[in-house]
């Protein structure tokens, strides 16, 4: 007979949504349950995605300035005028610093070492978290086994779960492309991309988004040829059209090969080597293939038929305000039901979930949900875009500021790219801020802040900020939406 257990929240999903919810479920009182197969916490951003990807990324940003302070890579090119840590003629790299380096080699082992040490901490910590907040974990595959019940199968037994509450954060899984057979060595997804035991002569990168672009610039640093392939005729999709075509410049510089608006029809191993087909042009030969073309929800083998829950055609749960499904008790948060696929966002709606079930206030705003790309330089947008805002018909103001201009960027010797803001042209409200340049995962938070207070960029331009920093760069965006920026 299963073992049963009583709980009055069940969370199926230990990822920046369920461990989360859990732990803020937990403050409040709840008797709190979390089921996740992994035996790892913190679901894919931690174990096998935005941490070890981002601990990579500055590990190879480090790695390419020493190459270049050394000066034995004559095929950087121009990379030597954008890598990480200087720009363009900037004194760029260690060397501007007055720092000469010797006989630079790389250690891929110890760089993935360090970025699985890291990874192992971060998912050790959220373990602690739950042991403090006193939330029981059960390690298996949990189903929805009718109203109130989920079955747990941990490999030694099944336990069957009661609780008036489940909460569904299974996450999203990369997506497949037809015609191309992933094998897990050859032709992968960004799980295994993360994990070359050794750098490939040539990657080729299926998808020109944020995956594809932060993986494709580590393995280019680290000395891979890369070369991008996109449906599209841009990259980026969903990102500001300017701000986004200025960063392929900068990435084509960078030594990234773009192939835009061609379809890949096919991708197989022969022998030592990959084929990637694509419609309308000669098969591109490659020894590794990384397919980056999004992701799809993980609702499959949850057991929603038992409380008449039927995904959408994308396998997106349907939920309310409040994230309640159509079943009774089962609630849904994260990259199963709409919106950006974003661990912040899945936090979010996580938080304000058990927030209203605890008979409190829970709200996400989602004009205000910040999405950065942590390539160099980062790429950070809120709200919407020039192109959404003409597609709507609402009138805007823009101000434009370039990092240029800035003092605190020179000093740091980055100085490629900019500031863009977007305010209502009646009521001067943010609509959106766009940032490419230094340290733009850190700058949005600024704009997300204002926007979610309903700043006006005059409010943003009558705010002292400190100098010389990189955020006056941002007042200064806000001061020319009004035709009065000061430096330049």
């Amino acid at each position: 007979m299963a073992a049963q257990r009583e709980h009055d929240l069940i969370i199926i999903g230990a990822g920046p949504g369920g461990y989360v919810a859990a732990i803020r479920a937990a403050q409040l009182g709840m008797n709190v349950a979390c089921v996740e197969r992994e035996s790892a916490l913190g679901g894919t951003c931690l174990r096998v995605g935005c941490i070890p990807s981002k601990a990579l990324l500055e590990s190879s940003e480090i790695f390419a300035a020493a190459k270049l302070a050394e000066r034995r890579v004559p095929d950087f090119g121009e990379l030597s005028r954008v890598v990480c840590r200087g720009g363009a003629g900037e004194n760029s790299g260690f060397e501007g610093h007055g720092i000469r380096l010797t006989d630079v080699t790389l250690d891929l082992a110890a760089m993935l070492g360090r970025k699985n040490e890291i990874v192992e901490r971060l998912t050790k910590g959220v373990d602690g978290l739950f042991r403090k907040h006193k939330i029981v974990r059960y390690l298996g595959h949990g189903r929805i086994a009718g109203s109130g019940a989920v079955v747990v199968e941990t490999g030694k037994e099944t336990v069957v779960l009661r609780a008036r509450w489940i909460l569904i954060a299974t996450g999203s899984t990369p997506a497949n492309l037809p015609g191309v057979r992933l094998d897990g060595d050859r032709i992968v997804t960004s799980t295994e991309a993360l994990s070359y035991s050794d750098v490939p002569d040539h990657l080729v990168i299926i998808g020109a988004g944020y995956i594809g672009l932060e993986l494709g610039s580590v393995w280019r640093r680290l000395g891979a040829k890369v070369t991008v392939v996109e449906f599209l005729d841009r990259i980026l999709s969903g990102m500001d059209v300017e701000i986004a075509a200025e960063a392929k410049r900068m990435f084509e510089r960078q030594g990234l090969d773009f192939l835009l608006g061609r379809r890949v029809t096919g991708a197989r191993v022969e022998g030592d080597h990959c084929i990637v087909e694509c419609e309308g042009a000669e098969p591109i030969r490659c020894n590794r293939v990384l397919v980056a073309v999004g992701r799809v929800p993980m609702t499959a083998n949850l057991g929603l038929e038992t409380v008449g829950i039927t995904p959408d055609e994308q396998g997106r749960i349907s939920v309310d305000e409040r994230f309640a499904t159509n079943a009774t008790g089962v609630y849904a948060v994260g990259d199963v039901i709409r919106g950006p696929m974003l661990a912040h966002k899945a936090s979010e709606e996580g938080i304000a979930c058990v927030e209203m079930l605890a008979g409190g206030y829970g709200h996400v705003h989602y004009e205000a949900i910040p999405s950065v790309v942590y390539t160099y330089p980062e790429i950070a947008s809120v709200g919407r875009t020039e192109e959404e805002l003409r597609e709507a018909e609402i009138d805007y103001r823009k101000g434009i500021f370039p990092f240029l201009a800035n003092g605190r960027a020179r000093v740091l010797g980055q100085t490629e790219g900019r500031i863009k803001v977007l305010a209502d042209k009646k009521t001067d409200r943010l609509l959106g801020v766009h940032i490419l340049g230094p340290r733009a995962g850190d700058l949005i938070a600024e704009a997300a802040t204002g926007m979610a207070f309903g700043a006006s960029s005059e409010d943003i331009a009558r705010t002292c900020h400190a100098h010389p920093t990189l955020a006056e760069a941002f007042r200064e965006a806000a001061l020319a939406v009004q035709g009065r920026a000061l430096h330049i």
